[in-house]
């Protein structure tokens, strides 16, 4: 493990709920040990205070889980508001002995507080899916807003409809209030038929735009957006729906005023290994979110995060295959039909590279590798493929017929002779790769923990004009 992302000593953390007042983020996240034998079954929230996603103040638990015989046994994602000068949360209680004893897995609760740090919970005002409509245990991840437009509460949930194809029932549940307390369900806010769950909806608007967050396990385990001009919809997709990859989850956003920020997390893998299976829960990411002028968004790597690494480390470039030109931090390789690759020495365990690419036409390949040996017989490598528009993680050796890390995949538009500015964050086992202030490329480097790093061309001519960092 790294030291910059942040994540709890003891534990792992999940869903972020974030607020911000007076200068300071306060991030509600549920923790999770991943020890019931030593902590007990269930999830409760713990309080996180940042200024700059750089330094964190931990509060500690501010929101107990229930016993084994209560609802809120799991407390899930759900949101935070403040109205008429308390603190209002409404959170998923969520218990799986329940089903079992014919009672229903999950239902939305409500707690208050003038402070932030001691809640009190409102057993009364908990409410379940109205089972006209939709599966009863599934009823999830409230995100409460005021419309202005209708002069009430409304409240999005993740739910799945009664009826329809068992894997396409998951829909955007609408909920109404005028007092916070008692909930009217209505029809669903969105039902189209495309996944299993919407989960941790969520909803803001810039300018004209209105814009639905959610996250999905069943085609894709990734972060999507909606965007429409009414929130009566329709609500379409652009051509990159998503925020992030596979190793990007959960995300709910908020904004400073000024700026707004995606609030996600970067799963562990079991065993630690780089073909291990997802898990719930890791290290806290945050991306700023930008309008561009169509109206879709990018995502771009928050100012604060990018200025924490400031220390220069000086490197020299060492040609391993192909001819290169090196001098300073600049390399340049032609390979018109083979690859070509430059290290740079060791890489530090907590870094950023920041590189400015360019390559020619009918180049196939350029990029970096990452936590390589010096045969380039294994290590990592960042491929930025411009004939696909796409760039991939790579682990090699390759595990089977895998061409890449399965979901470490991310549309980019990429032209020859154009520079795209690259910066690569590594902490531990965590990777952030930002290109041109647009997309986002979150991964997980497990199997190797040490090794160097450099670039390289294949099939074709590239220029890298690159800088190492620490904290």
């Amino acid at each position: 493990m790294g030291d910059f992302f942040y994540k709890p000593r003891d534990g792992w953390l999940a869903d972020v709920i974030p607020f911000h007042e007076d200068g300071e983020f306060k991030l509600l996240y549920l923790k999770d040990w991943r020890d019931k034998e030593k902590y007990g079954e269930g999830t409760p929230w713990f309080l996180l205070g940042t200024k700059d996603f750089v330094g964190y103040t931990e509060y500690g638990e501010v929101l107990p889980r229930g016993g084994e015989d209560e609802q809120d046994l799991y407390i899930y994602t759900g949101c935070i508001l403040k109205a008429d000068g308390r603190y209002h949360i409404f959170y998923t209680g969520n218990n799986f002995h329940f089903p079992s004893q014919d009672k229903k897995q999950q239902a939305v609760m409500h707690a208050v507080s003038d402070d932030m740090l001691h809640w009190t919970k409102i057993p009364e005002d908990a409410f379940y899916a109205r089972e006209d409509l939709y599966e009863v245990h599934d009823w999830r991840d409230p995100f409460v807003f005021w419309n202005e437009e209708a002069g009430e509460y409304w409240m999005l949930l993740a739910a799945r409809l009664k009826e329809g194809p068992a894997n396409r029932r998951g829909c955007v549940a609408l909920c109404a209030s005028k007092d916070l307390k008692s909930w009217e369900t209505r029809e669903p806010f969105w039902a189209p038929y495309l996944y299993t769950t919407h989960e941790c909806p969520d909803l803001f608007r810039i300018g004209d735009w209105w814009y639905l967050v959610y996250s999905t396990f069943s085609d894709r385990t990734v972060t999507h957006y909606r965007m429409s001009r009414s929130l009566q919809g329709p609500w379409t997709a652009p051509a990159d729906d998503a925020f992030d990859t596979r190793a990007f989850y959960a995300a709910k956003t908020w904004s400073d005023g000024q700026r707004r920020y995606a609030f996600g997390w970067s799963p562990t893998r079991e065993g630690e290994h780089d073909y291990g299976t997802w898990q719930w829960g890791g290290e806290l990411i945050v991306h700023e979110i930008v309008q561009r002028e169509d109206g879709t968004l990018s995502v771009k790597v928050p100012k604060t995060v990018g200025a924490a690494f400031a220390t220069e480390v000086p490197f020299e470039w060492s040609g391993v295959l192909g001819e290169w030109s090196l001098k300073d931090g600049n390399a340049t390789a032609s390979a018109a039909d083979s690859f070509a690759c430059a290290t740079a020495g060791t890489l530090p365990d907590v870094c950023k590279i920041t590189a400015k690419m360019s390559f020619g036409s009918n180049t196939r390949a350029c990029g970096f590798v990452l936590k390589t040996d010096e045969s380039l017989d294994r290590g990592y490598q960042l491929r930025f493929e411009p004939g696909r528009s796409r760039v991939v993680l790579d682990v090699w050796p390759r595990k089977g017929d895998i061409p890449f890390v399965v979901g470490m995949e991310r549309p980019i538009e990429l032209k020859p002779d154009v520079v795209c500015e690259v910066e690569v964050y590594v902490d531990g086992t965590v990777c952030e790769v930002y290109a041109n202030g647009q997309i986002a490329l979150s991964a997980r480097l497990y199997d190797w923990k040490e090794g160097g790093w450099g670039v390289f061309v294949s099939e074709g001519q590239a220029s890298f004009a690159t800088e190492l960092f620490e904290r």
